[in-house]
């Protein structure tokens, strides 16, 4: 007692340092505080909907992806038909051979029915086998006809699409919703059949046998109908809870992991374990809740259940006092109770099966009839070889209509032609480069390449010659080879490292223990920011493009890398058309033009010497923020 007593004065001592009430009840106040700090975390409604039980139209859109394999599921219902079959007839065999066989002290009744109940026990474990790997071969299969038909529609879709929709949710998409259909077509579709099938045919059964009993047993489903719904509509929130909270742990374990460097750099430990200890308890609290309402539902059912065999038991024996019936339809009687409410607790599980596959279906149709807003024309052509013209004639854009980016670009650029785009941050560089990419189309004008407007070509054919290094440079998993190869699959070993070479990387590739051969690891973490950048640059150099832009792509490097790979730039930059967008001022004052942005508008244009000596506005950019980095770089 003093222990309790010691316990229960240091859970309120711990209630107070909280700033908890000490006079209610600790745990529970404790999952109160959890969920407000973890509320604003939660979801929108719409992105984690419960959905309808039932939906025909996604119901059939399903059934569409069922097509390929009509055959098997043709064959695995019909083996499902047999073994429903073979089950309901158990108890009717076990009755006969007590009548016939027991009672009546016959031994070859009792041999007889004694095999046939072992050849149907046989025949239902076959039939369920074939239909159980029959139906996990269809659900596997049709699961990863879906995730290929939704990865190629994300590579379809534009950049922005992509600007709009979270990776984190396009990976719950793919992997959770995906897995959802999975479950559903393996297990549920002809298992809720089967169970609806037995069902029926233990009501048919019973009523044969003796209407009177089963009019007993069916005395109870008001009862088992009460709890299960009940159960059903409470449970679908518990689980609902449950994927909430278990994302928010697998975003927050992410993000956690992928940021350790900044975590340890500011002491952060302490401090993210407390809040991943909120989002723990939280999916701890959300599961303890499901397993009540489990813990209710199912003893209720199977208490309902005796209550209904009690009530058989008792009014069937006295029947058979009274020889109304014989034992043997008692025993089978007695067997068909137990078994009766067996496929009702399964349809009520599959209940929540059904309305979670319809929520994920949802979500998965919608995203695939998301249409893409940049495509191809009727028509359009590839785009032959470029010499590398680039025009921009009036060109205005917006990301958002009523918020312009860009007013009446006009810019002409001749093949080979080295163009620096400069500004301060916001000015519209990028989104220049973006629009020649094709990435967005312009709201107003024209850009043309070689005399093309390159909303009538295809936008492979134009990409493809097209070399981009941008500023955060992204290596794919897999070899330093396999990166640089990424563009041009058909490269040479020997091309390979012809263009590491050529842009200075061969020399710390050849250092490394398996040299070109090294994995990068995810995202590039085996290497260094510079090392990245440089084998991204051999990456461009191998695809041989016409035209090349280099987005601030020398500001991840020290100076003395830098310096290291300007011959490689200018080598790259050789004979191609070029836009160069950055910071440093070594990167751009060789270039053959400079042009000035400044909220969204070309205000000026020459070159390096003709600007300064205008005194205009990149004069004034220069001057601020670019003298002193030319002064350390010039030192160097």
């Amino acid at each position: 007692m003093a222990n309790s007593g010691e316990s229960q004065e240091s859970k309120k001592k711990q209630s107070r340092r909280r700033g908890l009430n000490p006079y209610i009840d600790f745990e529970q106040q404790e999952r109160l505080a959890r969920e407000e700090r973890i509320k604003d975390l939660l979801p929108d409604e719409d992105d984690d909907s419960l959905g309808k039980a039932y939906d025909s139209e996604l119901a059939r859109r399903l059934m569409e992806f069922n097509k390929p394999y009509l055959g098997k599921l043709t064959t695995a219902i019909v083996l499902m038909v047999i073994s429903s079959l073979l089950s309901v007839s158990g108890p009717l065999i076990i009755g006969k051979a007590i009548d016939d066989g027991i009672r009546a002290d016959d031994m070859d009744q009792l041999r007889y029915w004694t095999i046939l109940f072992l050849f149907a026990a046989l025949g239902e474990w076959v039939t369920n086998r074939g239909r159980i790997s029959i139906m996990a071969y269809v659900g596997t299969s049709i699961v990863a006809d879906v995730r290929g038909d939704l990865f190629r529609h994300l590579h379809n879709l534009s950049l922005n699409f992509h600007n709009n929709y979270s990776v984190g949710r396009l990976m719950s998409r793919l992997i959770s919703d995906v897995g959802v259909l999975q479950d559903f077509i393996t297990w549920s579709i002809t298992g809720v059949f089967r169970s609806g099938f037995i069902l029926i045919g233990i009501i048919i059964a019973m009523m044969v046998l003796n209407w009177k009993l089963a009019l007993i047993t069916f005395a109870v489903l008001p009862l088992m109908a009460i709890l299960t719904n009940y159960w059903r509509v409470r449970v679908r929130y518990a689980y609902r809870a449950s994927r909430q909270r278990l994302s928010l742990i697998n975003g927050y374990l992410n993000e956690s992991i992928s940021g350790i460097r900044v975590t340890k750099s500011f002491t952060r430990e302490s401090t993210n374990f407390n809040h991943f200890d909120d989002l723990n308890h939280s999916y701890f609290d959300a599961n303890i809740e499901a397993t009540r309402l489990t813990a209710l539902f199912f003893p209720g059912v199977d208490f309902i259940g005796s209550i209904a065999t009690a009530l058989v038991v008792g009014i069937g024996g006295w029947l058979v006092l009274e020889d109304a019936i014989t034992a043997g339809t008692l025993v089978a009687f007695v067997l068909y109770v137990e078994r009766f409410f067996d496929p009702i607790r399964e349809l009520a599980q599959r209940y929540n099966t059904f309305q979670s596959t319809m929520a994920s279906s949802e979500r998965i149709f919608n995203l695939l009839d998301t249409e893409p807003d940049l495509t191809d024309m009727p028509g359009a052509t590839p785009l032959p070889l470029i010499e590398g013209q680039v025009i921009f004639s009036h060109v205005s854009f917006s990301y958002k209509d009523g918020e312009p980016v860009l007013y009446d670009i006009t810019l002409a650029v001749e093949p080979g032609e080295r163009i620096a785009l400069v500004g301060e941050t916001g000015a519209g560089k990028s989104t220049i480069i973006r629009l020649l990419a094709r990435f967005f189309d312009v709201t107003d004008g024209e850009i043309s390449v070689d005399d093309h407007d390159i909303r009538t070509v295809q936008k492979a054919s134009l990409r493809s010659q097209l070399g981009i290094v941008l500023q955060d440079t992204f290596l794919f998993g897999g070899t330093i080879a396999d990166n640089i190869r990424y563009g041009r699959l058909d490269a040479s070993e020997e091309e390979v490292i012809d263009a590491a070479k050529a842009v200075g990387a061969h020399e710390f590739i050849a250092k490394l223990p398996h040299q070109y051969e090294t994995e990068v690891g995810e995202g590039g973490v085996n290497l260094s920011v510079g090392q990245r950048q440089i084998i991204s640059f051999a990456r461009a150099l191998l695809a041989n493009p016409r035209i090349l832009i280099l987005d601030e792509a020398t500001s991840s490097v020290d100076t003395t890398t830098e310096k290291q790979i300007q011959h490689a730039i200018a080598r790259l930059m050789e004979g191609r058309t070029s836009f160069i967008i950055a910071h440093r001022l070594s990167t751009i004052v060789n270039s053959d033009r400079i042009v000035v942005l400044d909220n969204g508008r070309i205000v000026e244009s020459g070159t390096h010497d003709e600007l300064l000596a205008k005194k205009g506005r990149y004069y004034n950019l220069y001057t601020m923020q670019w003298a002193q980095t030319d002064t350390i770089f010039s030192s160097n």
